[in-house]
Formats: structure tokens, sequence, C-alpha cells
């Protein structure tokens, strides 16, 4: 009983964090979410969710997790930024974590991926382009991520309250 309030306990601390994780760049959100339906399967003797369901949950955190890391870069080039304004975009989302947080990480990757741009690149007129793009980017891999971990917390809370 006890150790079932402990890993309940644990679950939510987990999926919380994984929703906070998608917003903050250091906490890997999906797979903290994740987590949390692995130890609500635990207490509930894996029978809160089949077999199936945990490997095509597990199948989208890994791929929401690998799409992260890609997204912003894709939808940033396919806009016009170059390296400097992807490593810009980097060094501004770092930067704005600790200025403003969390907002402070979205308008920094826009204002890096600019100064990026505005510093290394000749073709100063595609620096707002390539800012939207890493902006853009970024706000989609934060949607994806939030659709979710946003989405297996909805399953952990159902599972706790299933008799």
């Amino acid at each position: 009983m006890f150790l079932n309030i402990v890993l309940v306990t644990l679950g939510f601390i987990t999926a919380t964090t994984g929703l906070i994780g998608c917003v903050v760049p250091v906490l890997p959100g999906p797979i903290l979410s994740y987590a949390a339906l692995i130890l609500i399967s635990i207490v509930k003797k894996w029978q809160a969710f089949s077999p199936l369901f945990l490997v095509i949950m597990g199948v989208i955190t890994v791929a929401a997790t690998v799409l992260d890391n890609f997204i912003p870069v894709l939808v940033s080039k396919r806009k016009g930024a170059s390296k400097a304004g992807i490593w810009g975009s980097i060094i501004g989302l770092v930067a704005g974590m600790f200025i403003f947080p969390p907002f402070g990480m979205i308008i920094g990757t826009f204002v890096g991926a600019v100064a990026g741009e505005l510093i290394f690149n000749k073709e100063k007129k595609n620096a707002l382009k390539a800012g939207w793009g890493v902006f853009l980017g970024t706000l989609l891999s934060i949607m994806l991520k939030v659709g979710v971990s946003g989405s297996i917390y909805f399953f952990f809370v159902r599972a706790l309250l299933r008799k």
C-alpha cells in the first residue's frame, strides 16, 4: 500500500515534470510523461493498459523526442536560416531560458536567429525570415511535445481513477 502511494506520487511528479519539460529544453518532457504510464501500470499490476497501448505510446514518445530535435532545424532551413542563424537560435534559447523563463526561450530563439544572421551573413534581408522560421519550428516542436505529454497525462489520470 505504501509503495503504491509512493509510485502514484512519483507518477504525478514525472507526468507534471513531463508537461513542464515540453517548454523547458533541458527536460525530456514526453519521456518523463511516459515514465508516469509505466509507474501507474506497476501500481495497477499491469492491468491499466494493454501491452500494445504501452508499445504504441512508447513509439510515439520516441518519435516526438526525435522530431523535437529536427523540426526547428528543418523549418528554419526551409525559411532560409543558415548555420549562423541556427546557432544563434540555440544560444538565444539558452539565454532566454535564464533571463525570462519560459517565454524567454521562444523569444530568445527568434532574437538569437536574427542576430546570428545579421552578424555572420552578408544577406541581411533574410534575417527576419530566418528568425521567423526558427520561431515557427520551435513552436511546432513545443506543440508536438505538449500534445504527446498532455495525452499521456490524460491516460495516467484516467487509469488512476479507474478501479
